[in-house]
């Protein structure tokens, strides 16, 4: 399937499965009249491959070693592209950032990384199902960088266009997206 098509079926998949109309409280506390709730595509066999697909096409010329994000958003997309990743000889390790370090174990902020392996020096982007102020994915931030990390850029699956790309240009962060909003507020 071209990078088009490939595209405009997974504009029809959020649309049927992730995509709503009807008054919903965002995680920031605001009201909206629109939602994504992208879990039911990024769980979904044909949304997953091309959430993977597509994510991997637009990072694989940025020289990432690591994928990752805020849990629990980032988890299934980080784990698809690191399998695409490898499948297409451009491995891109992933991980996760958990909200609240565990308080057992480890108590790790940062999951997904072996004993010998380190963020640090390394060239991470964040990812994200659904953005809207990028307060969340800025938590991810400054794990990765709090573990030695270099973020490079931030990349949403949707961009609700809510002020993230003004708080990532004043954080000093490269910010992109797959969809915007605006793609399914038209109809």
């Amino acid at each position: 399937m071209s990078k088009s098509a490939s595209r405009a079926r997974l504009v029809e998949i959020i649309r049927k499965r992730s995509f709503g109309r009807g008054e919903i409280t965002l995680a920031s506390g605001r009201k909206s009249d629109f939602y994504f709730n992208l879990k039911p595509t990024m769980l979904d066999p044909e949304g997953a491959a091309l959430l993977a697909e597509l994510t991997y096409e637009a990072l694989k010329d940025d020289g990432l070693d690591y994928i990752g994000g805020l849990e629990m958003g980032a988890v299934p997309l980080a784990g698809a592209v690191a399998q695409i990743s490898w499948l297409k000889g451009h491995p891109i390790a992933a991980f996760f950032v958990r909200k609240k370090p565990k308080e057992h174990g480890a108590k790790l902020a940062v999951e997904g990384l072996a004993k010998n392996e380190s963020l640090k020096g390394k060239r991470v982007v964040i990812v994200e199902d659904v953005t809207t102020t990028g307060d969340s994915a800025l938590k991810a931030v400054e794990a990765v960088r709090d573990a030695g990390g270099e973020v490079v850029l931030v990349l949403t699956m949707v961009d609700r266009q809510e002020g993230a790309v003004e708080n990532f240009a004043q954080a000093g962060l490269a910010f992109r997206w797959l969809f915007q909003a605006s793609e399914y507020l038209k109809d």
